[in-house]
């Protein structure tokens, strides 16, 4: 490993450990929220329900983006960072700078991509 790509590794755990504490962060904002009762009242409990159904939904986005980090971190770890999982080729250097937490390089993230559109169901949209 190179100083130029071993600095770049060091930087990239640096933003995922500080992506961490902020999801992290916002996650305990959020469940406390949860946490609070609903005063489910006929004026104001669509809005109440709406945003604890909104807050739900965001809670869940941010543990997906949890592990993606945490999944980051162990890759950095083990030595295998950078690493395409599935074709064993380096993962671009300027996806990684974007997404930290690639684990696919980007033909094999549009080969998925392809292939799961591909296997989708077609909804047929009734008038």
């Amino acid at each position: 490993m190179t100083t130029a790509t071993a600095r770049f590794i060091e930087n990239e755990r640096k933003k995922l450990l500080q992506e961490q504490i902020a999801v992290n962060a916002e996650l305990e904002n959020l469940r406390d929220l949860m946490q609070a009762e609903v005063d489910v009242e006929p004026d104001e409990g669509d809005t109440e329900i709406f945003e604890r159904e909104k807050n739900a939904a965001l809670i869940a986005v941010l543990e997906r983006r949890l592990l993606d980090i945490e999944t980051a971190l162990k890759s950095i770890e083990k030595g295998d960072y950078g690493i395409c999982t599935r074709c064993g080729n380096p993962i671009e250097i300027e996806r990684l700078e974007v997404k930290p937490d690639a684990t696919l390089c980007l033909n094999c993230q549009r080969e998925v991509e392809r292939l799961s559109r591909r296997n989708r169901p077609q909804r047929q949209i009734e008038w």
